[in-house]
């Protein structure tokens, strides 16, 4: 997710003009929320930090990915985000591992 994230903070001008604005707060505010969520949290997760509360807004954009920008076809070409969607949810509940700084923290 993070060369997504990375990808759309280094050409932020570029996308707003034609993205996606699904919470009806504008496409600046819309793309800065996926911004957000998939730079800044897929960093936090793979640091294990504050793990299930940054894998919710992973959820949401990758959702809205999936079903407003690639019409809900999970076996087309929304199958990538599919697949993320699915892995999320199981880190959701399963939480941080043992070796997270979350699991190190929680000793």
């Amino acid at each position: 997710m993070i060369p997504h994230g990375y990808d759309k903070l280094k050409q932020f001008a570029t996308y707003k003009k034609g993205f996606l604005d699904f919470l009806g707060l504008g496409p600046s505010i819309s793309l800065g929320l996926v911004v957000f969520s998939e730079f800044f949290c897929a960093a936090f997760l793979i640091m294990g930090l504050f793990t299930r509360l940054t894998v919710i807004p992973l959820i949401i954009s990758t959702s809205v990915a999936v079903f407003k920008a690639h019409d809900g076809k999970i076996f087309g070409d929304g199958e990538h985000g599919s697949l993320f969607i699915v892995g999320f949810v199981v880190i959701l509940l399963c939480g941080p591992g043992k070796a997270s700084i979350d699991g190190i923290a929680g000793k």
